[in-house]
């Protein structure tokens, strides 16, 4: 590309060369692998899916997720937020989904069979997606509710909530895993967690991202997560902790269908529930758009906050056609964006494209697959972290000298963002129905900062100008 061409092109708009665009589209695609297939594995198997049927679930929401990231990245007319983002299925759902699984198991009785209750999910989860398109325009008014000083705390919650996915990826996964045992689900200790063979990997990978961050220049410095991951996936089956016998196992070609377990059921309070799972949705994604814009230097306003929920809203009734769930911008590549300093959204462009290709070719699935989580551990710590320094980067412009209730502002929200990383059980004797609302630490703070600055600065309020401006309006 000419220099008078790239003076032209803005970095978020360039097409990188090929080569280019494929390295760091796989590098967000690791990145986000594991996060990706997890609320597929943990449907199937509460609904006692045969093997076969959970490799349709993962395939179809692999396929989905390629298609909800171009229609976000690339933008479609009237949607897509065109920024480097990745999409993939809301964990805020799977607790709406599993007592609709529960429901369905007791309506029916001794004759349930999955499909019984994937129909009534579908259902719910195309509604909520026409829902979130409708709404979009709506939610997206609420942009001036989110000056710097909400924005930078919303985006150090993000930042901080992920740290504990990092940290658990360190470990081996989670230190409690789900069981179905005879349709029931029980949590039982992870025997592998914490052990120090899964640590010394995670802190190798570290220190190699580290090292090629320190000395290495260009290309290679935006492909340090990358290398960082292959250099502990190769250590890792070098110790014997590499299975590649799903690999064999696995398809080469998995031709994805729309509606393939049947015609969608659609029930009103299914519906509803998930409804409000989308609010939550849109409201943390957000936050997400916030944090990418200010990563990549192009701030978002009304139309393009309009354009991405949109998208979302688009990408989950692309889930309910294509028997997967709702999705969202995935946050576990925010941090990636911050990391490699690669603005252009063409990289997850790539990405998307490379999930498509992973859903219909369930073998590189597999390859992508055997990576264990604790080699990302290392990589995640990196990424979520800059996610959180993006938001105090934010937060350092905010005016707290002489306007000391943002101080408390920020406190206060970041006190209740953490209630639902600290406290699982915090608001458990509250309705049911709230859940998906209380579990989210994001909305929390998103709706406790908004409020607060309504309540201190007023709605929209500058509340947030620089300490220098504030400084240079006090002189005589």
């Amino acid at each position: 590309m000419s220099a008078s061409t790239s003076a032209s092109v803005s970095p978020v708009d360039e097409v990188l060369p090929s080569p280019r665009l494929l390295v760091l589209g796989i590098q967000h695609v690791l990145v986000m692998y594991a996060g990706a297939v997890a609320v597929p594995l943990i449907i199937g198997g509460a609904l006692g899916l045969a093997p076969p049927q959970r490799a349709l679930l993962i395939s179809a929401d692999l396929f989905a997720c390629g298609l909800a990231t171009l229609v976000q990245s690339l933008g479609i007319p009237g949607a897509g937020i065109r920024l480097p983002v990745m999409m993939g299925v809301t964990f805020a759902s799977v607790a709406p989904m599993l007592a609709m699984i529960g429901a369905a198991k007791a309506a029916v009785g001794a004759g349930f069979q999955p499909p019984d209750a994937l129909l009534v999910i579908y259902g719910a989860v195309i509604a909520a997606g026409l829902f979130g398109i409708a709404v979009a325009p709506f939610v997206s008014r609420m942009l001036p509710a989110f000056p710097p000083l909400v924005t930078g705390t919303v985006i150090l919650v993000i930042g901080v909530s992920l740290m504990r996915i990092g940290i658990n990826w360190a470990g081996g996964g989670l230190p409690m895993l789900t069981k179905v045992v005879d349709g029931v689900r029980m949590q039982v200790p992870n025997p592998g967690y914490g052990a120090a063979e899964n640590l010394l990997v995670a802190l190798f990978v570290l220190l190699v991202i580290l090292a090629i961050v320190r000395w290495a220049r260009g290309f290679l410095a935006n492909i340090a997560v990358l290398l960082g991951t292959i250099a502990g996936a190769v250590l890792a089956a070098a110790l014997g902790r590499m299975d590649f016998a799903p690999v064999a196992a696995a398809h080469w070609i998995a031709p994805i269908m729309p509606l393939q377990f049947g015609v969608p059921v659609f029930l009103p309070v299914p519906i509803a529930t998930m409804c409000l799972v989308m609010i939550v949705v849109m409201i943390e994604s957000t936050g997400m758009f916030l944090a990418v814009g200010a990563m990549v230097g192009r701030p978002v306003d009304q139309p393009a906050l309009t354009r991405g929920l949109r998208a979302d809203g688009i990408g989950t009734v692309l889930g309910g056609l294509f028997n997967t769930f709702p999705y969202t911008s995935f946050s576990q590549n925010v941090g990636l964006v911050g990391v490699t300093g690669i603005r252009s959204r063409f990289v997850t462009v790539a990405g998307g494209v490379i999930l498509i290709v992973l859903g219909l070719i369930p073998k590189l699935g597999a390859i992508v697959a055997a990576v264990p989580v604790f080699v990302l551990g290392g990589a995640g710590v990196v990424m979520f972290g800059m996610v959180a320094a993006t938001g105090i980067r934010i937060l350092a412009e905010v005016d707290f000298a002489t306007r000391r209730h943002n101080l408390f502002i920020v406190a206060i929200s970041l006190g209740f963002g953490m209630i639902p990383l600290i406290a699982d059980n915090f608001f458990a004797a509250l309705p049911t129905v709230l859940k998906p609302l209380l579990d989210s630490g994001i909305l929390l703070a998103s709706i406790v900062a908004v409020v607060l600055n309504a309540f201190f600065n007023g709605l929209g309020h500058a509340g947030t100008e620089v300490a220098g401006a504030a400084a240079m309006a006090a002189e005589p």
